[in-house]
């Protein structure tokens, strides 16, 4: 992956486990990355850890701001070469209990600004004609899930728009791919009682829970210029919970 080697990355939902991952992958492979997320404690925390990346504080649910947002990271960065779309939210309730707020932010923040955060860091690769973009959906915009109406839809159509991205801007040389994580051991996940992770795991094929750095080495090749041939593809990630 030495082609990584000082290309100007996005990483948006920095903070969590699995945005952890990804900048530190990133930062082995000599990526120039700039870590976005909402907390500001956090975010300085991995400037600590990696103290070449850039940060800045953002919250994607300010769609009206994106294009500052993309603007200001890519001059902090000194261009774009690649974005990882990895912030999103989740609102759970059933379908019948589902208050409209909790539908419409789901969708705006994860579908929405997902889509907002591609245009606009298209706009900037289109001046250069070449980029990636890496979306991170979710095992659960394949096949469903209980209480999660609004981010199995928001989730499946990330896929869906991206398909479409990538059939508009492959002439451009820009690829954009999704990632679909299935349950990974997260801090999120640690908090499940162990019944209901015991519920999970037996679903697994793998008879286990990912590691976020499983989503990172995919990170990393869908970053990479590996894999320049492929282009509107999900790759799944999920211990052969969902076989697409």
């Amino acid at each position: 992956m030495k082609d990584l080697k000082d290309k100007n990355i996005i990483v948006t939902g920095a903070s969590g486990g699995i945005g952890n991952s990804i900048i530190e992958k990133l930062n082995e492979f000599g990526a120039n990355v700039l870590a976005s997320g909402t907390k500001i404690e956090k975010l300085e925390e991995l400037k600590n850890r990696f103290n070449k990346i850039k940060i800045l504080k953002f919250d994607i649910s300010q769609s009206d701001k994106i294009e500052e947002f993309i603007e200001n990271a890519s001059k902090e960065l000194g261009g774009l070469d690649c974005i990882i779309n990895n912030a999103g939210i989740t609102q759970d309730n059933l379908a019948i209990r589902m208050s409209i707020e909790e539908w419409k932010k789901v969708i705006e923040v994860n579908l929405t600004s997902t889509f907002l955060m591609s245009k606009f860091a298209i706009k900037k690769m289109l001046k250069t004609k070449k980029g990636k973009i890496v979306n991170i959906t979710s095992v659960v915009g394949h096949t469903g899930n209980l209480g999660q109406a609004n981010y199995t839809a928001s989730k499946a159509g990330i896929v869906a728009m991206s398909k479409s991205l990538a059939i508009e801007y492959a002439k451009k040389n820009i690829n954009i791919n999704c990632i679909s994580p299935g349950f990974i051991k997260t801090a999120m996940t640690d908090k499940l009682d162990d019944k209901f992770k015991e519920a999970i795991i037996s679903k697994i094929p793998s008879a286990r829970l990912g590691e976020p750095e499983d989503i990172a080495n995919a990170v990393l090749f869908l970053a990479s210029t590996q894999s320049d041939y492929i282009n509107g593809e999900t790759l799944h990630i999920n211990g052969g919970m969902y076989m697409a």
